[in-house]
Formats: C-alpha cells, structure tokens, sequence
C-alpha cells in the first residue's frame, strides 16, 4: 500500500494527520511526500501518477491539504482513495465561528514572523548550550535537561526548541558528578528548571556500543552504574525524570512540555 501526503505547503499538516490516521491500522505502507503542489499542470500530473499505479494494480491512499478549490476538485478527481483532510472540519467551525473560512496557501501553512524568530532564537540557544559546553547563559533557559551521555538530552532540546521555541539546555552528567554527592554547583541555583532523562541499561549499551564498541564507556557494567547514580541523584534531589527507552522525541517532548507547565513561544 502507497500512501500520499500532498499539500500547496510543506505537507506536514497532512503527514501528520494521515499518519494518525494510519496509525489505527496494521498494515505495511510505503509513505511519499508531495509538498508545493500548487498548479493545475502539477495536479494533473499526479492524477496521471496515480491512474499509472492503479493500473499495475497498485493501491493507494492520498491524504491531502489544498487551499486552492480548483486544484482541490482535481485532486479529489484522481483515480484513488482521495482524503481531504480539512474538508470535513472547515463547514463546523464555519458555522459555529459564524464566519467563512478563506484558506490560502500562506495562511495554512506559513508561520507568523514573532514565532519564527521566537524558535531561531530557541534552536540557537539549545545549539550553544548543548552538552554542557557552555553554562553562562543558564539564566536564559526555560528548562534544563540532565541525564548521563546517549540518553536523549540533545534531541530533546532541538526538537522543544524547533517545534515549541522552548530555550532548553541541557547537561551530562557524569562520573566527576557522582563523586560529588548531588547536584553540580552551576545547577544549584537553577533547579527549578531541571528535568531528568533516564533510559534502560540494555538501551543505553546498544546505543553506546553502536559509537564507541569494546569500551569502557559502552560496557553493560558501566551503562548499569551510571544509570543508577543519576537517577539517585533525581531522587535524592527531588528532580522530575522520564525513562525514554520506549518513547519518541516527540512523547518525550510532550511529556517534559505538560510535567514542567511550559508554554510554546507564539511570538
């Protein structure tokens, strides 16, 4: 099964309502993006794809987000199973709004100038504070991320600063840590805003030994040890945490967003 995700924009609206959609199903597909489709000629063009397909017996779904009426009524024209994804809501919200809905291009899809410049800011900051290299900006953090090296401290704070411009940085704790019994003198004044990541050992040896293999650092021994004196430390110090090793950045993200009571930057 071939699923389409088309769109006048970038087609992560459609993405991610048809993957939601899918979701609900076991079955195998194969997923294609078609971002930007925004001419008749381009529509047209998918249709004869998709008559091509069909006709070598080839099933498929489209999932599709058009603003346009004319190229909407093209697409939907097509020679498969065609969703229009805002189809069914706008009519609603119309009536319960009192107001018509008049949907372009820019305004589904774009993104207003305060935000985005809200989430530059955000993925500058989670960049230059990344990894503990620097620590003089930790007053400008929103929230801090801590956890020992390979537990998802990195990906957790571009996608909170990508997707909500949320300032997160984040640092590793390691052995010098444990040593010091509790929280590292430059997190002390910030530990409002600590949150902890935590994974299972056998994970965190996969992951280890997939960069670093035969060595100290990806051991199971080592991987069990540091994990169990970090999540000491959340304990001792009463510092919220989330064991990652089943969830995605994107639960993960959500998580920390609803534990910590933050807000996504809208400019």
């Amino acid at each position: 099964m071939k699923v389409y995700f088309v769109s006048d924009g970038t087609a992560i609206t459609a993405e991610v309502f048809g993957q939601a959609m899918l979701s609900f199903f076991d079955v195998t597909i194969k997923q294609v993006s078609v971002p930007f489709l925004s001419t008749a000629d381009q529509a047209h063009g998918f249709c004869k794809q998709l008559q091509e397909e069909r006709s070598k017996g080839e099933s498929t779904l489209v999932f599709f987000t058009i603003s346009d009426p004319n190229i909407r009524a093209i697409i939907e024209s097509c020679d498969g199973h065609c969703y229009n994804i805002f189809g069914d809501l706008l009519s609603p919200i119309e009536q319960a709004l009192g107001v018509p809905a008049q949907p372009n291009a820019q305004k589904a899809h774009g993104i207003k100038e305060g935000i985005y410049d809200g989430r530059i800011d955000a993925i500058n900051y989670a960049l230059a504070n990344d990894d503990g290299v620097s620590v003089k900006n930790y007053e400008e953090a929103e929230i801090i991320l801590l956890g020992v090296s390979r537990s998802g401290k990195t990906p957790t704070s571009l996608y909170l600063a990508m997707q909500y411009g949320i300032k997160a940085a984040n640092y590793p704790l390691t052995e010098d840590d444990f040593n010091d019994f509790g929280l590292p003198k430059v997190l002390k004044p910030h530990k409002h805003k600590l949150f902890g990541l935590t994974i299972d050992p056998e994970r965190l040896h996969e992951i280890r030994t997939g960069r670093m293999a035969e060595s100290k650092y990806a051991s199971s021994r080592q991987c069990r040890y540091e994990l169990n004196e970090v999540e000491a430390i959340y304990r001792q110090e009463r510092i919220p945490f989330l064991n990652t090793t089943r969830l995605s950045v994107e639960e993960i993200s959500t998580r920390i967003m609803a534990e910590m009571h933050l807000t996504r930057n809208r400019g």
